[in-house]
């Protein structure tokens, strides 16, 4: 037994390589509200992360239950992009329960978000019978489409 207790999940945090567009994806195609965005002190984002000159803008969107954290560093300038790929230790993405997902894949196309596979009814589980895909962006950002129908 621990010592401490989880009290909630706060958010989930990605790092982009443009602010601009992801707040776009998150507040336009998907609805989420800007709850706000800021430059951060270089020193402060050392102290925290360990990245030194991390200079860096940080933005945090709200959607239905979860806060997403947003950050485009600024430099240091060796900054490259992840190749995440689903079957890479590490892989994570965030799943998205939605209404209609062929509108949720359209919409996120709109913002540069592609399928990485396919719209597939998933067999077993807690989700069986839904339609479910993956899609990603430029940043190998991975989201997660589950299509909840209404009783």
């Amino acid at each position: 037994m621990s010592d401490f207790t989880v009290l909630a999940t706060n958010h989930t945090s990605f790092t982009v390589s443009s602010l601009d567009r992801t707040v776009a994806f998150f507040t336009e195609a998907l609805g989420f509200a800007l709850l706000s965005r800021a430059p951060r002190d270089p020193n402060a984002m050392q102290r925290i992360t360990g990245v030194t000159g991390g200079e860096a803008e940080i933005a945090f969107v709200q959607g239905p239950g979860h806060r997403i954290e947003l950050i485009e560093y600024k430099n240091p300038s060796e900054r490259q992009t992840v190749d995440s790929q689903p079957w890479h230790t590490g892989f994570a993405h965030v799943a998205y329960d939605v209404d209609d997902i062929d509108a949720a894949v359209a919409a996120a196309g709109q913002h540069g978000f592609s399928l990485t596979g396919e719209v597939y009814v998933i067999d077993k589980g807690p989700n069986a019978g839904r339609r479910v895909c993956y899609l990603s962006d430029r940043d190998a950002i991975a989201i997660e489409f589950i299509e909840v129908k209404s009783a």
